[in-house]
């Protein structure tokens, strides 16, 4: 399973967390369960679900400030998901991957995933969050 792949299952995790509200740590014990995805995607995939919900408020707020004319609240879930997973990554994961990479992986599954206008959303709202950081 390569990184692209480990984000899509975080995503799909979050997403149903965020639409039927989802015990996400249920979702990551049957993901444990799963022998053909190796530990070290399996940590990272723990990483992005578990961080993002515990950096929510946080990551709320800083997307709310780059969107003031779209509220959380009105967003497709998928556009959302997306953009708290990718915050998540970008601010509070520790940085090891470089957030052009983090904004194009969000991109990529927008694509998938979305909406024909949900990949230039994200990628507007998540370089606007790059570019002011921390």
């Amino acid at each position: 399973m390569s990184r692209r792949k480990a984000r899509d299952t975080a995503f799909k995790i979050l997403f149903t967390v965020d639409l039927v509200n989802a015990d996400a740590k249920e979702a990551l014990q049957e993901l444990d369960q799963d022998l053909s995805i190796r530990e070290e995607n399996r940590k990272f995939i723990a990483q992005l679900v578990q961080g993002t919900l515990e950096h929510l408020k946080e990551i709320d707020q800083r997307i709310s400030r780059f969107s003031p004319n779209w509220p959380l609240e009105r967003m497709a879930v998928v556009d959302r998901t997306l953009l708290r997973m990718a915050t998540y990554e970008m601010l509070f994961s520790g940085g090891d991957v470089h957030p052009v990479v983090v904004i194009n992986e969000a991109v990529e599954l927008a694509k998938i995933y979305g909406d024909i206008h949900s990949h230039a959303f994200i990628n507007a709202i998540l370089d606007r969050i790059k570019e002011v950081g921390t």
